[in-house]
Order: C-alpha cells, then sequence, then structure tokens
C-alpha cells in the first residue's frame, strides 16, 4: 500500500449481508499483512454464531477476527463503545508493523469510527420499554411522524421501518430536551488516526443477493440455528427488547417458538427482515465517499481490490 500519506492505512471492507466480505478478507489476509477487525454489531456476541453467520473455527484459526464473542447477549453494545475498542485494536495491529483489515456490515460503526460520535445521554432502559409499548399501540409511521416534528433532520435520515434508530432519536430527545441532530452537529469529532482505504463488494445484481440471503438462511437453518435461538430462548433472563434478540433472523425465529408465528412464516419473515437489512446497508453505502465498489461474483475482485489499496485513500 502507498506511503505518501501522513497517517498509517488502515482497510475498510464494507457490503451487504452476505455479499461474500469474510471470503474476500481471508483472500486479503493471504496476500498482505493484515490483522481483521469485526465491525458488526452482531458477531460481539458470544452464543449467537450460526444465525450471525460468524465465521467458522477453521476460518478463525485461519484469519483470527477481532471484536467477536466477547460479549453475553444479555448485555448491550454501542457506536460509541465500538470506536473506542477499535482504535484501540487498530493502535495494536499499527504497533506490530500490520495494517488493520476492518470487516463488517454495521455501516453505524464505520461512520462512527470515522467521523467520531456525538456525546448523547446513555441509553435508559425504561424510556426505551414505554416507546416500544407506545410504538406498539399507534405504530412506527406514527413514531416517526412525532419525530419529524421534534427533530425534522433526524426523521429525514431515519426510515420509519427502522425502528431501532427511531426509537434512539426519540429517546435521545426526551433525555436531553434536544434533536439528536443537533448534537451531532456540535459534537467535535475527533479526526481518526489512520487514512482509511474504502471497499465494498456485492453482487452487481440484486436478485443474485435476494437468492444468496434465501439460501444462506436455510442453510443456517439446516446447520441448527432454530436450535441455537431455542438456547437462547431457555436461558429465561432474554427478552425481545435485548439488542442482541432484535438481530435479524433471531426476533423472527424467537417468535416462532413464542409460539406467535408458525414455522414457515417465521423463516420467510427472517427472509423478509434480511432483505430489508440489505437495503438499508445499500443506503449507507451510496452516501459513503471514496468508495471503490467490487462484484461479488468477478474472479478478478481481488486483484481489483489490491490495485485499489495500492493507490491509497481515493479523495
Amino acid at each position: 500500500m502507498s506511503n505518501l500519506y501522513t497517517r498509517p492505512a488502515a482497510i475498510f471492507l464494507m457490503g451487504p449481508t452476505a455479499s461474500g466480505k469474510t471470503e474476500l478478507a481471508v483472500e486479503l489476509s493471504e496476500r498482505l499483512p493484515v490483522e481483521v477487525i469485526s465491525v458488526d454489531s452482531a458477531l460481539v456476541y458470544r452464543e449467537m454464531d450460526i444465525g450471525t453467520a460468524k465465521p467458522d473455527p477453521e476460518t478463525l484459526a485461519q484469519v483470527p477476527h477481532r471484536l467477536i464473542d466477547f460479549l453475553d447477549p444479555a448485555e448491550s453494545y454501542s457506536a460509541a463503545r465500538f470506536r473506542e475498542d477499535a482504535l484501540r485494536e487498530m493502535e495494536e495491529i499499527r504497533a506490530a508493523g500490520r495494517i488493520p483489515l476492518l470487516v463488517g456490515g454495521t455501516m453505524l460503526y464505520f461512520r462512527t469510527l470515522e467521523q467520531g460520535i456525538a456525546p448523547l445521554p446513555v441509553a435508559d432502559a425504561e424510556l426505551r420499554r414505554r416507546l416500544s409499548d407506545e410504538a406498539g399501540e399507534i405504530g412506527w409511521d406514527e413514531m416517526h411522524r412525532r419525530l419529524a416534528a421534534l427533530d425534522p433532520e433526524s426523521a429525514r435520515r431515519i426510515h420509519p421501518n427502522d425502528p431501532q434508530r427511531l426509537q434512539r432519536a426519540l429517546e435521545v430527545y426526551y433525555l436531553s430536551g434536544r434533536p439528536m441532530s443537533a448534537l451531532w452537529r456540535e459534537a467535535e469529532a475527533s479526526a481518526l488516526p489512520f487514512a482509511p482505504v474504502k471497499l465494498a463488494i456485492a453482487p452487481a445484481d440484486r436478485v443474485v443477493l435476494r437468492e444468496r440471503i434465501a439460501l444462506r438462511l436455510q442453510q443456517m437453518v439446516q446447520a441448527g440455528f432454530i436450535e441455537e435461538v431455542e438456547r437462547l430462548y431457555r436461558r429465561g433472563d432474554l427478552t425481545p427488547e435485548h439488542p442482541s434478540i432484535r438481530c435479524v433472523g433471531y426476533r423472527q425465529i424467537w417468535n416462532y417458538l413464542a409460539g406467535e408465528w408458525d414455522f414457515d412464516t417465521a423463516v420467510e419473515r427472517a427472509i423478509i427482515a434480511t432483505r430489508q437489512l440489505a437495503k438499508r446497508q445499500f443506503t449507507w453505502l451510496r452516501k459513503e465517499k471514496g468508495l471503490r465498489w467490487l462484484e461479488s461474483g468477478d474472479p478478478n475482485r481481488l486483484e481489483e481490490a489490491l490495485k485499489t489499496l495500492d493507490h491509497g485513500p481515493i479523495a
């Protein structure tokens, strides 16, 4: 990679779910002195391997991943904490003379890492429950209209079908008395002490991605996904309000285990939820500056990635 930049290099490998990020990361690790840091809000949890598409033990033995498997599903994680953890890991990798390779699909984490984060109030479990209960009564569309009245800028950025971010924006307003968008603008985000080279991988044809998502969910079921969620369900200390159980796939199978849906409905809803996640990920990626797109099915994708990395960050 180019040495023309005053800041040390880092590689951001982004993409929608089921696009082939892990496979490309393994290929890059065979050609470059990199160490992988996971950028995924689901992979942080222990006991959640199949439904999160966590790299298998053989892959992890070949290419260890940092920031996976260190949190109990009853715990919460945040973008701010991720930034702190990731910067620590990146510095360790740099000090060892290697290059941080950040791989994942949690776009908020990537953006927070690069741009910093506003000093938002910490989560309030009771307020969050009240907002969730209210949304159950009047619907998230109405909650979105409420946010539009309180914080129009955040409402424009958050889709009504994204309840987690919508709930957080309302929570921030009620806790601080100020719009989240204003807090973000006023934050003096510390500069990332690395120069990121950004890659994104995805199939050029969205139909292909939709098919990959459906196939992967079926493979997860065959690999024991239902049993994995059942173990979490039977722990007794987890609820659908925990961020771990909100992960796509887990919430839908949880509803099946609770008797709310039959099996086929739960699987279909899980596929739909994963496709909606991919759509949101594409929306984030389209706004990302300096991004080099790679085609998932291109046999030359590794060489194209290496060419981009050799030239350094894109202006």
